[in-house]
């Protein structure tokens, strides 16, 4: 425990000690073009060649006859297909901006029946649309799920999930994508993340080699020079490797409660608080136990759980924090009364809402 918190400190110390003014990035790390985008695609297919693990719904029946039907083959029933050799299944992808008729690109496979592993099977050409509903891209090929699900007996054992799998390069694109590179003069840079210090700074950087202004806390508007009218693309190889100075860090305290993750901002401070801290531990034990019936009582034997309930709980500790206190303290003081990072997530919590903790608190 007192590892955890130590790590959490010599982190934080180490990167008080970084001087973010002393550091440049580039603006194709932070910033994009603006419209230039990937492109979502979906499509429904069928997996066959599962062995035994594939779905018993009457829809992936249907669909099986139907795509038999399509190749020159008639059944009279759906249900003469063997259940269990086929799954249904969503395919999507992403298609990049730019893409060109004949690209590959990769996809992500995924039951949605009572399917237990796609393991060995093979995705049917599958037709994949934009939104719109035009087809973009066609999908085939054996999957690979990463993983194993075996089960015999009534026990099964996994480690990792088989009901979804990828196809590296299994869609081919049938159509260009086209992408607009702004308008007739301008084209805009978005930033990944609002900051309104961070794009003064670009479109200061930016007018040195041409005209720039920031619009709003995420945009920057640049005027294209004559000279680069119809050539963007090296006008825009020139900008995204220009230098800019990052802005620091808004104070923030981030939690993950699923994993117990507490990741503390090294500018997060506190007003006046003080932090009560017990714990409360409750064990609950069971063992069995037969009942035996004396003799000639024509009585049965049975058989009962007996549960012992043990309650256990430590005496709080308060600890006091001064006002305008910085991460050590904080973390000091956590330290002191042993906080686990369940604990302290809960802490964390109370402190924002009571006021305390200067900073903003996310919840992922």
């Amino acid at each position: 425990m007192k590892k955890f918190i130590a790590t959490i400190l010599i982190l934080m110390m180490t990167i008080g000690l970084s001087p973010v003014n002393a550091a440049t990035v580039r603006l194709m790390d932070i910033a994009h073009i603006q419209g230039v985008r990937e492109n979502q695609l979906v499509g429904y297919g069928i997996v066959v060649g599962l062995p035994g693990t594939g779905d018993n719904s009457r829809s992936t029946q249907i669909t099986n006859k139907m795509l038999l039907r399509n190749l020159g083959t008639v059944i009279e029933q759906e249900n003469y297909i063997q259940k269990g050799a086929s799954a249904a299944v969503i395919v999507t992808a992403n298609v990049p901006p730019f893409a060109k008729n004949g690209d590959k690109i990769d996809v992500t496979v995924s039951a949605i029946a009572d399917c237990k592993s796609l393991e060995g099977g093979v995705l049917v050409q599958t037709i994949l649309k934009a939104p719109n509903g035009e087809a973009v891209a066609v999908a085939q090929g054996p999957l690979t799920v990463g993983g194993i699900a075996k089960s015999a007996g009534g026990s099964s054992m996994r480690n990792a999930i088989t009901t979804t799998g990828r196809i590296p390069g299994g869609a081919i694109v049938e159509r260009d994508i086209y992408t607009e590179i702004g308008d007739e003069s301008t084209i805009t840079l978005s930033l990944d993340k609002s900051d309104y210090t961070l794009v003064s700074r670009i479109a200061n950087s930016i007018s040195r080699i041409a005209p720039a202004r920031a619009i709003d806390g995420s945009s920057v508007k640049v005027q294209i020079p004559e000279k680069f009218q119809n050539d963007r693309v090296s006008f825009i190889s020139i900008i995204e490797n220009l230098d800019v100075t990052p802005t620091a860090e808004k104070a923030k305290v981030v939690v993950n409660e699923r994993t117990g993750t507490v990741v503390i901002g090294s500018d997060v401070k506190l007003l006046p608080a003080a932090v009560a801290h017990g714990n409360i531990t409750v064990t609950v034990s069971s063992h069995n136990a037969v009942s035996q019936p004396n003799e000639f009582s024509n009585g049965a034997t049975v058989g009962f759980e007996n549960a012992d309930i043990d309650i256990q709980k430590a005496p709080g500790r308060l600890v006091e924090m001064s006002a305008n206190s910085n991460l050590n303290d904080l973390v000091r003081a956590l330290n002191s009364i042993g906080v686990a990072p369940v604990d302290l997530i809960s802490i964390l919590q109370a402190l924002k809402k009571s006021g305390s903790l200067q900073a903003e608190l996310v919840i992922i």
